[in-house]
């Protein structure tokens, strides 16, 4: 029979196991969940994407990102105008409703990484430092593929 003390450890090794490993990072009431980001060379650009959920009562928003593997983190928006052309732009902030969510997806809000220090290879994540109006700083590890 194994000491009680072990018995105990095991599910708190496999909770900090499954936290490291898993797309979800929260700091009070901004959970970010699904990061992803595209492969990219280094020195080029790559997007990244992933789902804010405010579980506050009070309304927040996204100020800025930063990563220690990309030179600038611009917000950036995809837009339609009326003749059906697309085109992106960078956003001062992006607002979450209290209780709501804001997902960051292609054709839609997204992070624009530039000027890698290093190949985002698949498999591999990189870290994005988001920081909000209320909820702080929120580090996630979001995974590169293919999307």
């Amino acid at each position: 029979m194994r000491p009680r003390s072990f018995r105990r450890l095991v599910p708190l090794v496999a909770v900090l196991a499954l936290a490291g490993c898993g797309s979800a990072a929260s700091s009070g009431a901004a959970t970010i969940s699904d990061a992803w980001a595209r492969p990219a060379a280094a020195g080029g650009m790559s997007a990244a994407y992933f789902t804010i959920t405010n579980t506050s009562t009070t309304a927040d928003a996204l100020l800025s990102v930063s990563s220690p593997s990309a030179a600038m983190v611009q917000l950036h928006e995809t837009s339609v105008d009326a003749a059906g052309v697309a085109a992106m732009h960078p956003v001062a902030r992006v607002a979450v409703q209290a209780g709501g969510s804001v997902a960051f997806k292609p054709g839609s809000y997204h992070l624009m990484l530039m000027g890698l220090t290093s190949e985002l290879s698949a498999g591999k994540t990189i870290q994005l430092d988001l920081v909000f109006e209320h909820a702080g700083k929120v580090v996630v590890q979001a995974e590169i593929r293919q999307g």
